[in-house]
């Protein structure tokens, strides 16, 4: 069962880091954010990739989207999940499921707030060879 839900199940984050004055960029995950691939799967034209996504204290995934849906399970720690609107959309603790739709509709950001490692399990449905997540300017935001 436990496997099961871990294959079915992930969210993904990959979002933030501030932009003050200046051009619009894209914006990175912070320094030590990293993201290991655990098993991908094509069927058809579409990958299928499980992730193991880790975030230390006080970073983010910089702002992003996907170019399809996502799932993902808070494996360690807090994910705090915002939209463009700055606002904080779901905190999600240990033992949680975030799902996000996708698309360039759904710009968001994950940070992790707390002190201890946050540890995401993220299950990526998208079309084939697509990255995993589309970097995107700061919406305006004033956090990272």
């Amino acid at each position: 069962m436990r496997t099961a839900l871990r294959t079915a199940v992930t969210g993904a984050v990959l979002a933030a880091t501030a932009l003050v004055g200046g051009p619009a960029q894209a914006t990175p995950p912070g320094p030590g954010v990293t993201g290991r691939t655990i098993g991908p799967t094509t069927v058809g034209d579409t990958d299928h990739v499980l992730r193991e996504v880790t975030l230390p204290p006080g970073q983010s995934t910089g702002w992003h989207y996907h170019d399809g849906p996502v799932h993902g399970y808070v494996q360690q720690g807090t994910l705090s999940h915002y939209h463009p609107d700055c606002a904080l959309d779901g905190a999600y603790p240990q033992g949680t499921v975030v799902r996000e739709p996708g698309g360039p509709g759904d710009v968001h950001l994950g940070r992790n707030l707390g002190d201890t490692t946050l540890v995401l399990e993220v299950f990526y449905v998208l079309p084939h060879g697509a990255p995993f997540s589309e970097d995107v300017p700061n919406p305006g935001c004033p956090f990272e």
